[in-house]
């Protein structure tokens, strides 16, 4: 049976690029805070995957901390101002959530778009003292926020601006990736295995002259801003995923237009097969390779076990956790009812191809009309 991934937003294949680097840096010794030649090979080679991770992200290297991946960095990034409000929207992934169980969440319409309005009453009332965190593309619909007009109302109140751009780093200005400096947001966190570079590595942007204290603390490691050995395999591995993406960007930006196209054939597909289907942010600016789709009346966990039994990865609109299904917490911010436990994602990227999107679409009306 032939196998088909369409799960990128959980975790993209690893390049060979980034495979072939890792692989290079398993065999000799080295720690990169040793003075010694190993020591310093391997802290030349977490410097230049730094620089590659800064090119890709349009910042100074000065700025990027690797973290353990992007849970870690938006931890730091929200426990680093404890004298600070954080402000946030009840459709961030739970990595931004549980580390501020007691934010102020601002609202969020039926597309899951923040509301800008609601945000500036509560800037006004934290005047000052606020810390925003908004993400840059939602990871189960592919929704982008306008985090222009986010970054612009926060700095005229004073507030610093951290965002969640582990989804759309990577993929181009189209999908509202738009720079660390250009973007003027003061704390950005991206990871690696997003793009093609492994598991367990991350980073956090800091722009120069804000203050950034470890979240973990040790031996003074990434400028005393993160203990502990640096992970040189993972490193290695995001800074080739970061160039490759860079010296091939012409051909990925080709390539999400094609995704683009290819996401928007097989929404057309199931719209006009099945009316009763519902795809959320049809109207909105999303990413180019994210498609929610809900099937009315079949739960998502049966449809993604259905797509598994044919060879597709897809993933649920839920999180399963210790044998429990809960409902999406995005789809309920957005008042999605029943379709909340009802819909999966679809997600694609750097190797998909376009007999994949019509396997799917082949599969969905079988399994629509109870044919598997």
């Amino acid at each position: 049976m032939e196998h088909i991934y369409l799960d990128y937003n959980a975790t993209a294949p690893l390049r060979p690029e980034a495979k072939a680097a890792m692989l290079a840096v398993m065999g000799p010794p080295g720690n990169p805070s040793s003075v010694h030649q190993q020591g310093q090979a391997a802290r030349a080679i977490v410097e230049t995957a730094r620089e590659h991770v800064a090119k890709l992200t349009d910042a100074d290297p000065a700025s990027v901390i690797f973290t353990s991946g992007g849970t870690e960095a938006n931890w730091q990034a929200l426990h680093g101002y404890p004298d600070r409000t954080i402000i946030t929207t009840p459709v961030e992934h739970m990595a931004v959530l549980s580390a501020a169980p007691d934010a102020l969440l601002v609202d969020v319409d039926a597309d899951g778009l923040i509301s800008c309005d609601h945000l500036e009453h509560l800037l006004k009332t934290y005047k000052d003292m606020a810390l925003v965190s908004v993400m840059t593309a939602n990871n189960e619909t592919g929704v982008i926020q306008p985090l222009d007009q986010v970054i612009a109302l926060a700095h005229e109140y004073g507030a610093m601006v951290h965002s969640d751009a582990v989804q759309s780093c990577g993929k181009g200005a189209r999908n509202g990736f738009i720079g660390f400096e250009a973007s003027g947001v003061d704390l950005l966190t991206i990871s690696a295995h997003k793009m093609g570079g492994a598991t367990g590595i991350g980073a956090l942007l800091v722009r120069d002259g804000v203050k950034m204290p470890p979240l973990i603390a040790g031996g003074g490691q990434e400028s005393r801003r993160r203990g502990g050995t640096e992970n040189l395999t993972g490193i290695a591995g995001f800074g080739a995923a970061a160039i490759t993406i860079m010296e091939n960007m012409t051909d990925m930006s080709d390539h999400f237009d094609q995704l683009a196209r290819w996401h928007k054939w097989l929404e057309d597909e199931i719209s006009n097969a099945a009316p009763d289907a519902v795809i959320f942010g049809q109207g909105v600016n999303r990413l180019a390779n994210t498609s929610a789709i809900a099937m009315p009346g079949r739960r998502a966990e049966t449809q993604v076990m259905q797509f598994d039994l044919a060879g597709i990865a897809v993933s649920a609109g839920a999180a399963c956790s210790s044998g429990k299904v809960a409902n999406s917490h995005v789809l309920e911010a957005m008042k999605a009812g029943d379709l909340a436990h009802q819909t999966i994602r679809v997600s694609s990227g750097w190797d998909s191809k376009q007999s994949d999107f019509e396997r799917f679409v082949e599969i969905w009306l079988q399994v629509y009309q109870n044919q598997v």
